[in-house]
């Protein structure tokens, strides 16, 4: 058994425009499980080895129903994933995850494939009619993963300003005021409660309306459960989608040679999402696991009620999977082996659907956006403080008017 002495300290590395070198990536072949010091004083066993990473995630010793506790301190969303499909284990999280799966099957994903696309060009409408420079963020990012989840959901999209200040207080880190945390919930807890009963006096074709039929019809889930479930859905289908388009077109605006493959060869588009998941850095932490009993890991023996985090976002950068890691290639033939969206049984249940819009979303402005360029130097792009999620306030563009108007004439 390797024995460490004391914690190292880990510092999560602010967000950037341009994709670093993930935390711990030094650690990954010498020293792919490592008891760190986090930045609220606990401490946590931090693994960055591709493999090590994935036996955590499928490893049912390691639990996250453990992780999110009434007896640990909960930073940001895992206030909430007490009772979701994020913070349960078997058998449990297999009942509920039924519930929403068949609505994100590759199937179903296919069928929504024309809506997304015509969203798309709706927005990128808008976008090219506002003056220059425009904000990518509030033009196309963000409204594009809203609208979806909220059509998926049944819920308004006028309201979509403020499911996105309840997420950016959700989703937040150690700074976060766990007071701001609660109030946030509570409010949207209150929300979806008044969505659920309109739902009820007036069914649609909606998954919430399928959820509240397998609640009150079938007893498959409890009222709390319902009205969790909604709120991790809306949360969970915007955020990321969000924001990996807006750092995925950083990182090609970062290569100019890679972005004039994927201008010349639009087929290129779904691998090259593949590598955007792999290679931009989302977040610095994923949610943790805690043991349930002694378990092993490579030539690391880790106690029960030990709190383990996988780092997915290190793990994507092991040399031993990836070759030359570091490099940014949207033909990278093994760039889908990625665990951006988890492994084993929490692996995101949206994740096909957050590839087809990503797919979308850069056909249409690859294909549509002549000479989309940052409008501002990449160093003077902020991101939002205090998120655990890599969040950008703006995304400022450009794009070339002439050759627009030339290929409309």
């Amino acid at each position: 058994m390797t024995v460490q002495s004391r914690p190292v300290k880990f510092t999560p590395a602010p967000p950037s425009p341009t994709p670093l070198k993930p935390e711990f990536s030094g650690f990954i072949e010498d020293r792919p499980v490592v008891l760190a010091e986090l930045p609220d004083g606990s401490t946590a066993w931090l693994v960055s080895g591709y493999e090590q990473a994935r036996q955590v995630a499928a490893d049912p010793r390691f639990s996250r129903a453990l992780a999110v506790s009434s007896a640990r301190a909960q930073q940001g969303f895992d206030a909430l994933a007490g009772a979701s499909i994020n913070g349960i284990d078997p058998p449990e999280h297999t009942r509920l995850r039924k519930l929403v799966a068949s609505a994100f099957t590759a199937r179903r994903v296919d069928a929504l494939r024309p809506r997304v696309a015509g969203i798309v060009d709706e927005l990128i409408d808008a976008l090219l009619d506002e003056p220059q420079p425009a904000d990518l963020v509030t033009a196309f990012s963000l409204p594009l993963p809203v609208r979806i989840i909220c059509e998926m959901l049944g819920v308004p999209t006028d309201d979509m300003e403020q499911f996105h200040a309840w997420s950016d207080t959700v989703m937040g880190d150690w700074e976060r005021n766990s007071d701001e945390v609660m109030t946030a919930l509570a409010d949207m807890f209150g929300y979806f409660g008044e969505l659920i009963e309109m739902k009820r006096a007036q069914p649609a074709d909606d998954l919430m309306t399928a959820l509240i039929a397998a609640r009150d019809q079938a007893d498959r889930l409890s009222e709390d459960e319902l009205m969790v479930m909604g709120c991790t859905l809306l949360l969970g289908g915007h955020e990321t989608t969000s924001n990996l388009i807006n750092l995925s077109l950083l990182a090609l605006l970062d290569h100019p040679d890679e972005l004039a493959k994927l201008r010349a060869e639009p087929d290129l588009i779904p691998g090259a999402v593949e590598e955007f998941l792999r290679y931009v850095r989302l977040s610095s932490l994923v949610p943790a696991r805690v043991t349930s009993e002694e378990v092993r890991i490579g030539d690391v023996t880790i106690p029960a009620g030990e709190t383990v985090i996988p780092l997915f976002g290190t793990a994507n950068r092991d040399p031993s999977v990836f070759t030359d890691p570091d490099r940014f290639d949207v033909t990278r033939a093994a760039a889908s082996s990625h665990l951006a969206f988890g492994y084993g049984v929490h692996h995101c249940v949206g994740a096909q659907l957050a590839r087809m819009e990503m797919r979308e979303a850069f056909r249409g402005l690859l294909g549509r956006v002549p000479g989309l360029r940052l409008a501002v130097p990449a160093e003077q792009l902020r991101f939002k403080q205090g998120m655990a999620i890599h969040s950008l306030c703006e995304l400022p563009v450009k794009w070339d008017s002439d050759a627009l108007a030339r290929s409309t004439r």
